[in-house]
C-alpha cells in the first residue's frame, strides 16, 4: 500500500487551477442524458464519481458498477427507474452497506419498478426502467439531500410531475437549491411553493450549452492551508469560482474569514475566468461554534484547521457524516489522536475540542477509502514536516489533481 511522506514549504505560493465541481456535473449529466440531447455539458469534472456516471450514461451495461461513487448510486437509481429498459446497478462493498431503502421506497410509491438483489435497503438493486405517473410525495427533510435530489431530477419526466413535500428539518438545503438551479438552467419548470414543499411541472429538460463552474469544495483545502502559514507568507490564486455560487460550500469563504484568511475576487472581465486571492490576516477567533447541516462536507476540513490552529470548537449538524465513505466521525476522532488532539463525540452529530491533547504517535493517518480525509489531513504537513498519509490516491474521487497541485506550490512528496 502506497504511503506519501510529505513535507511543506515556508511559504505558500500558487496559481491553482481546481477541478470542476462534481456536485454541478453530476446533475448536469443526468439532465442532459434526461433531455436526450446532443450537447454535453463543458468542463465536466474528470474525478472518479462523474467518470463512473458519464460510462455508465454512455453504454448502459446490463450490470452497472458506479464503485464508491455514492452520488451515482443514488442519482442513477433514480435515472434508470425512468429510463426504459432493465438494469441491476451495484458498488463496492462499503457501498453495498450504505443504506438507501428511503429513495427505493420512494421511487416505488411514485411508480418504479425495483426489487433488491441481495439484502433489504441496500445495493445492489434490479430496476425495471418504465414512464412514471408521478404525483405528490411525503419524505423526511433530514434524509440524505442526495435522495431528494434524484427524485426532483426526474420530475419532469413525469406524467403528473412531482410535488414533494418534506417533513421535519431539512438538512442540506443549499444542495437541494443547487438541484433546482441546474435544473432551471435546462428549462424545467420547479421551484419552492413553500418553505417545505418543491413543485416540478411535467415539462422536458431542453438541450442547450452548459458551462460547469469550479469547485468551491476543492477549494476548501487551500484555504485551509492558508490558515496554516503566518501572516504575509501566503499567495494563492485559485480560478474558476464563482462569486455568488450555488454551491453549498461557497460558504467555506465565510468560515475561513474567522480562521484569518482573507477571500479576494477578481474584477469579471467578459471570457475570462473568476480568479480568488487568498491571503493571511492576522486574527483568527478564540472558539468556533458552528452548524454544518447545509455544508456537512467541509466538516473536516474545519476540524482539522482548528485543531492545527489551537482553536477549540463545537460543531453539530453532522449526522450525515456517519454514513459517508466512512463514519467520518470516527476517523477524524482516531487519526487526529495520532497527531496528539483528543476530541469527542457526542451523540451521532456532534463533536467537540476542549483543546485537549496527548503525546502524539505521528503513525500514519489512515484514509479509510475517504478522500476528504486525505486532503482535510495533508495540510497537517505544515505543522508537523514529514507527515505520513496511507492510500493518498484515494482523492481521485473529487480532485485527482491534488497532489500535483501541492507539487506546483513547493510541497515535497515522497513515496
Amino acid at each position: 500500500m502506497t504511503i506519501y511522506d510529505i513535507t511543506a514549504p515556508h511559504n505558500l505560493d500558487a496559481d491553482i487551477t481546481l477541478p470542476a465541481s462534481k456536485s454541478i456535473s453530476n446533475r448536469a449529466l443526468i439532465i442532459h442524458a434526461l433531455s436526450g440531447g446532443e450537447i454535453m455539458p463543458d468542463n465536466l469534472s474528470d474525478c472518479d464519481d462523474t467518470r463512473v456516471v458519464k460510462a455508465a450514461l454512455k453504454t448502459m451495461p446490463p450490470v452497472i458498477d458506479i464503485q464508491a461513487a455514492g452520488t451515482a448510486m443514488r442519482f442513477m437509481t433514480a435515472y434508470l427507474s425512468v429510463t426504459p429498459g432493465e438494469h441491476t446497478i451495484t458498488g463496492t462493498e462499503r457501498m453495498r452497506h450504505r443504506p438507501i431503502g428511503l429513495l427505493v421506497d420512494a421511487l416505488r410509491m411514485l411508480g418504479a419498478d425495483i426489487s433488491y438483489s441481495g439484502e433489504q435497503g441496500y445495493p445492489p438493486l434490479h430496476i425495471c426502467g418504465k414512464k412514471l405517473p408521478g404525483g405528490k410525495l411525503e419524505i423526511p427533510g433530514n434524509i440524505s439531500s442526495q435522495f431528494i435530489s434524484a427524485l426532483l431530477l426526474i420530475g419532469p419526466m413525469m406524467h403528473l410531475g412531482l410535488t414533494l413535500h418534506l417533513t421535519g428539518e431539512i438538512v442540506s438545503r443549499p444542495y437541494i437549491d443547487l438541484t433546482l438551479w441546474v435544473m432551471k438552467s435546462y428549462g424545467a419548470d420547479v421551484d419552492w411553493t413553500g418553505t417545505d414543499t418543491i413543485e416540478v411541472k411535467p415539462k422536458p429538460y431542453v438541450d442547450r450549452p452548459y458551462l460547469i463552474e469550479n469547485d468551491w469544495s476543492a477549494a476548501s483545502y487551500w484555504y485551509e492551508m492558508a490558515a496554516l502559514y503566518p501572516e504575509n507568507e501566503v499567495r494563492v490564486t485559485l480560478d474558476g469560482l464563482m462569486n455568488g455560487s450555488r454551491q453549498g460550500d461557497s460558504v467555506v469563504r465565510y468560515i475561513y474569514s474567522l480562521l484569518g484568511v482573507r477571500t479576494q475576487f477578481s474584477e469579471p472581465h467578459s471570457n475570462q475566468p473568476t480568479v480568488v486571492k487568498l491571503s493571511r490576516h492576522a486574527d483568527h477567533v478564540d472558539n468556533l461554534t458552528y452548524d454544518f447541516i447545509n455544508c456537512p462536507d467541509l466538516a473536516q476540513t474545519i476540524v482539522c484547521t482548528c485543531c492545527a490552529l489551537n482553536v477549540p470548537f463545537t460543531f453539530t449538524g453532522l449526522n450525515s457524516l456517519r454514513i459517508k465513505e466512512t463514519d467520518r466521525l470516527e476517523a477524524l476522532r482516531k487519526e487526529l489522536l495520532k497527531l496528539g488532539y483528543i476530541i469527542d463525540i457526542e451523540g451521532d452529530d456532534k463533536l467537540t475540542w476542549s483543546g485537549a491533547k496527548c503525546e502524539p504517535s505521528f503513525e500514519a493517518i489512515d484514509t479509510y477509502d475517504d478522500h476528504r480525509m486525505a486532503m482535510a489531513f495533508a495540510p497537517f504537513a505544515i505543522k508537523f514536516p514529514h507527515l505520513h498519509i496511507r492510500n493518498p490516491q484515494v482523492v481521485s474521487k473529487s480532485y485527482p489533481g491534488f497532489w500535483n497541485d501541492l507539487k506546483t506550490a513547493w510541497f515535497n512528496i515522497n513515496e
